[in-house]
């Protein structure tokens, strides 16, 4: 069985110990993660594993022939060829040991004493290419292409032609398809999309090797690993199980380490303040450096909580009242010049849904919500939002707009609510700025962090539709953590876009999924939509042959449903009633959600007031404000009544 292993690797950085006598060792029944906090060594780790960078000491020993595949975070480009060209590089290996298996075919017709040895040689070559299954490299590329998202199409294309993030699915394709014995991944689901992370999940899974990889994704690292090693203060421990077990394992340790640094505070706090009392007195001098050297003894021991463990919680501002209907998209049609992206859509989102929208890369996802938002505007269709909706857009294009030279703690002390200004740090801190990142200039940022401190200014911003485009990229799993749980209690609705499973599963309420000029909608969370899609390809539930035909047929269903007269037999003058009704209606369920909108204003006003001084230290006063809120929430409660009356109508 293939290794490599690793014993009292250390590395440091000037006067920082990034590993402290690391052993590990890495065969083929290796499925293992990474994991520690930004900064804390994981990429410089993977590196020397992978022999590109040396340790200061320490031995990496590797059994002979032993192949090892590494994937960076970013940074590889290819050019110079097609896309086929460029994959069928990924077994330059096997070319080699066809070309010795070749070389000892010659020198067997020019031997005849060595003849059985240099057979016996050629074979063992031969039966290693079988094995690995080389002579089938041409249909592994094919599956590895496609699986990561690749069209037929783009197989002839040439490899300058790809973005950057398709250029990482390149490198990421080649190191799968030389079929090491050994995969070293640093973040390799960074730049896919959720159908190519299931698929590489799938990969992993039946691959035969062993692998070590670096993932912020949970849902991910659960499904493909079964032993975690953590990297915290230059020092790497292994736990054996997924990665949620390693969390509520650790989690446990952290209760523990938390009440020994609390009480080591404490310690530390006592003895300064002696030192400083009586430092200079004669008569305690004696006692004082007595007690400084304790000090200098716990400062040498001082306990480090791990800051991707810790745990931060605060409530964002709350969603300001919305009507029931938050958004009505009818006949939406986007096009490029060709045929449509989106096409005939219609969908509507009530409050406090959650509505993920799902589809492969070139679905049209992203212009969706950039039309939601008014970014957009070049379309043909209605986007119609209901009464009191506020509409929040994040994308990776938001970091554009952070711009200045404050430094990120006063930007967000200027855009933060007053009562959430003494946790800005916090909040900074569960969105990776800590320690003194938070004195960063903002003009020194990178687009990652920018994109993170625009997503944090979002939601600190009183909307109650946020439409959010691929929120949890830059963010590690304890961000994700937050920002779900900020989510789930701002109260208001959602659209979002994202390639992070287990953050889909635990928000979406409803999918929206698209194909280029097709769609269909799944009144079901995530994993039923999951398991919809399993069943259909596996022929247990029959799959449209034809989204646009099957939302016609829906809307055919709807008109047929209608009683006796259906819309198209109706006569002008019924039709121009029938309209005039529903117009009606609509104004009225219009003014109602403005009523509702208006009361909550008020009934919040006078909550406000209730924690005046002046207010709630004057019972008379108090009481009355108090009985005005009563008479509030009865009126709310009578106009609720009436909208869904009214709504109820429209069906």
């Amino acid at each position: 069985m293939a290794f490599v292993q690793f014993t009292k690797v250390s590395l440091a950085f000037g006067d920082r110990d990034i590993l402290k006598d690391v052993s590990v060792n890495l065969s083929a029944s290796t499925k293992a993660a990474l994991t520690g906090a930004n900064g804390s060594g994981k990429s410089t780790l993977i590196k020397i594993m992978a022999g590109l960078v040396k340790p200061d000491s320490g031995e990496r020993v590797a059994q002979k022939d032993a192949r090892i595949a590494y994937l960076p975070q970013s940074g590889l480009v290819h050019h110079g060829c097609s896309l086929k060209e460029e994959s069928d590089k990924a077994f330059l290996w096997g070319y080699e040991i066809q070309k010795q298996a070749d070389e000892l075919g010659e020198q067997m017709k020019d031997s005849s004493s060595n003849h059985e040895r240099l057979a016996t040689e050629q074979a063992e070559l031969l039966a290693k290419l079988e094995d690995s299954g080389w002579y089938r490299r041409e249909t592994l590329a094919e599956q590895v292409l496609l699986g990561l998202g690749f069209s037929r199409e783009d197989f002839d294309k040439q490899t300058d032609e790809f973005s950057g993030g398709w250029q990482m699915r390149i490198a990421l394709a080649k190191a799968l398809m030389a079929n090491p014995d050994i995969l070293l991944l640093d973040e390799p689901t960074n730049y896919l999309d959720i159908e190519a992370r299931n698929w590489l999940e799938k990969f992993l899974v039946e691959f035969k090797g062993g692998f070590l990889l670096v993932s912020h994704d949970r849902y991910f690292l659960d499904h493909t690993i079964n032993d975690v090693y953590e990297l915290f203060n230059g020092s790497l421990r292994r736990y054996p199980g997924n990665y949620s077990h390693y969390e509520k394992v650790r989690e446990g340790e952290l209760e523990t380490l938390m009440a020994e640094y609390e009480q080591q505070q404490a310690e530390i706090a006592h003895l300064q303040e002696f030192i400083t009392r009586f430092g200079y007195k004669a008569s305690k001098a004696a006692q004082a450096q007595e007690r400084q050297k304790m000090l200098d003894k716990l400062l040498a021991n001082k306990i480090e909580i791990p800051e991707s463990l810790k745990k931060i919680h605060f409530k964002f501002p709350p969603a300001p009242h919305s009507g029931q209907l938050v958004l009505t998209v009818q006949g939406l049609c986007k096009s490029y010049g060709g045929p449509d992206v989106i096409h005939d859509l219609d969908i509507v989102v009530e409050k406090g849904e959650r509505l993920v929208v799902a589809g492969r890369n070139g679905a049209g996802k992203s212009t969706l919500l950039r039309m939601i938002a008014g970014q957009d505007k070049e379309s043909s269709g209605s986007i119609k939002f209901g009464s009191g909706v506020s509409v929040g857009y994040f994308s990776q294009d938001s970091a554009e707009k952070i711009t200045g030279s404050e430094t990120i703690l006063e930007r967000l002390e200027r855009v933060c609510p007053l009562d959430l200004i003494p946790k800005a740090r916090d909040m900074l801190g569960a969105f990776l700025f800590r320690g003194d990142d938070v004195f960063k200039s903002i003009d020194v940022l990178s687009g990652g962090e920018k994109s993170r401190i625009a997503l944090l200014e979002l939601l600190l911003k009183p909307v109650n539709l946020l439409v959010l485009d691929e929120p949890t990229n830059h963010l590690d799993m304890h961000s994700k953590d937050v920002l779900l749980e900020a989510i789930r209690d701002f109260g208001g609705t959602c659209v979002f876009v994202s390639h992070d499973r287990g953050f889909i599963e635990d928000l979406a309420t409803r999918v929206l999924e698209l194909h280029p000029g097709k769609w269909r909608v799944f009144p079901g969370d995530y994993k039923y939509y999951m398991q919809r899609l399993e069943d259909e390809e596996n022929g247990i539930v029959s799959a449209p042959a034809n989204f646009a035909l099957e939302n016609a047929e829906k809307k055919s269903e709807k008109k047929e449903a209608l009683p006796e007269k259906s819309a198209s037999k109706l006569s002008w003058e019924e039709q121009k009633k029938a309209s005039s009704e529903r117009r009606k209606i609509e104004k009225a369920v219009e003014k109602l959600e403005s009523q509702i909108a208006e009361a909550e204003e008020k009934k919040s006003a006078l909550e406000n007031q209730l924690a005046n001084p002046e207010v709630y230290s004057n019972g008379e006063k108090a009481k009355s404000v108090q009985q005005e809120i009563q008479t509030l929430e009865e009126e709310l409660a009578t106009l609720n009544e009436q909208w869904e009356a009214e709504a109820s109508k429209l069906g």
